[in-house]
């Protein structure tokens, strides 16, 4: 478990599949989550337990799917996750999603994220981490800068929400820039 002052990140497991089935059928949290219109219909519980059995499977040498919990409460509200990880390169791609709106804004995915990299620079010594967003989350944006992130290109209108075209916005974190961070604020 990754402990924080707001959030704490624990392994997935199993009985998680409940709330993510909730999340997933949501259209607001569809919609900031994964940056574009639930067209797809609703999930079904198959289609969740199955994506849940790939999950638990997952080697963290490659991937983690974590539950993001709420450190007051302790409910699950919301997922984080890692991907893509080249040990060789030293290279993640990191997500987050709080599917718990009434956690919206109050720094929780903010947290759950910096727990994240610091786990994934710290036990990994990964290099650099990586996320992207479209450029219609603007508090996924500020989240993303305020964690040192930097905006290091745009898929223009690669993105259709709402109707509307959107850029996917990526952002990089170097090492470097993470232990600066770090630094300054008199974490380890």
């Amino acid at each position: 478990m990754i402990e924080g002052r707001l959030t704490r990140l624990r392994a997935l497991r199993s009985e998680d599949a409940a709330h993510h089935l909730r999340w997933r059928n949501d259209p607001e949290v569809v919609r900031w989550a994964a940056a574009g219109d639930p067209c797809f219909g609703p999930v079904t519980a198959e289609a969740v337990a199955l994506a849940f059995d790939t999950m638990l499977r997952l080697s963290p040498r490659e991937s983690a799917v974590f539950t993001v919990e709420d450190a007051a409460g302790g409910g699950a509200i919301g997922m984080a996750d890692y991907r893509d990880l080249d040990p060789y390169a030293g290279v993640a791609t990191l997500g987050v999603t709080i599917g718990e709106k009434e956690f919206w804004g109050r720094g929780h995915g903010s947290e759950a994220l910096r727990l994240l990299m610091d786990h994934l620079f710290g036990a990994y010594g990964l290099h650099r981490l990586e996320l992207d967003t479209w450029s219609g989350n603007e508090r996924a944006v500020r989240c993303f800068l305020g964690l040192g992130f930097r905006e290091e290109g745009r898929r223009r209108a690669a993105v259709l929400t709402d109707g509307r075209r959107h850029d996917r916005v990526l952002f990089g974190i170097l090492r470097e820039e993470w232990a600066g961070l770090a630094a300054a604020t008199g974490r380890p």
